[in-house]
């Protein structure tokens, strides 16, 4: 069977590179594209094998799949291109608006898209035992989240946290939206019931730390994730890519893929 063709978006970046790594190591994958910026000093030089380019059907023409950790415009550019090439498209994009997860969940409808704030295997099995101590503690325990991240990050709250927040109101039975809380200042007075509150801190190059909280009386469960390095991202990414190329077009879960599914 021949090698899978794998293209990254954003291939010098730091993702980029580390996904490229994590290709070169995987029997029965190859790079078959690198997609970076317009105007990147390197276009045109090699890359692993391939050239650098900065347009998208060059890069994705002889690929299987893509990866891409970037920012949403980007992402939704790149993946209607990869919907016209018709390849798969696995991304860890965060920072998705309405209209852009709208646009997404329509593309996946020509291609088979995996989109996920966090590839990370252990983050999810995070968010499994994160939705089952909700469902076995209830009521009697409050929910709160902290997550920290490099400087540099644009969005907040993190993807990652945010999904860890949708794990605690799957085990509750719950709508997120409805008990979703960003922010406390002032005067706020006492703590509404059923609240997922989410906090966010930014420093420094951390990779990304995540802390779910179940606050009962006179005991608490803290459920802990620190990321070290990014290459567990980069990791179960081509994981994903693997066993998503050549599936029916749709939008799957990394659950799915993981065997992490409720």
């Amino acid at each position: 069977m021949s090698a899978k063709r794998v293209a990254v978006v954003g291939a010098l970046g730091r993702m980029g590179c580390m996904v490229r790594e994590v290709v070169s190591r995987e029997p029965g994958l190859v790079l078959g594209g690198a997609l970076e910026r317009s105007g990147h000093e390197s276009i045109g030089q090699p890359c692993d094998g391939v050239t650098l380019c900065d347009d998208p059907a060059r890069a994705f023409g002889d690929a299987d799949v893509a990866i891409d950790f970037s920012i949403p415009e980007s992402t939704l550019r790149n993946l209607s291109a990869a919907a016209d090439a018709g390849i798969a498209y696995v991304t860890g994009t965060t920072g998705f608006d309405d209209e852009g997860l709208k646009r997404l969940r329509e593309l996946a409808e020509r291609i088979p898209v995996c989109h996920a704030p966090n590839f990370s295997l252990a983050v999810n099995v995070l968010a499994w035992l994160v939705r089952e101590a909700a469902a076995k503690l209830g009521d009697d325990f409050d929910a709160e989240l902290v997550e920290i991240h490099h400087s540099a990050k644009r969005d907040a709250p993190s993807g990652t946290a945010l999904r860890l927040a949708e794990a605690v109101a799957e085990g509750r039975g719950q709508e997120l939206r409805e008990h979703l809380l960003l922010e406390r200042a002032g005067d706020v007075g006492a703590r509404d019931a059923g609240t997922i509150a989410v906090q966010t801190l930014r420093g420094g190059d951390n990779p990304g730390e995540h802390t779910v909280y179940f606050v009962g009386r006179g005991e608490r469960i803290e459920l802990v994730h620190r990321s070290a390095t990014r290459e567990h991202f980069a990791t179960g990414a081509v994981r994903a890519a693997s066993w998503l190329a050549g599936r029916a077009p749709g939008l799957y879960g990394v659950e799915e893929i993981f065997g992490l599914e409720a």
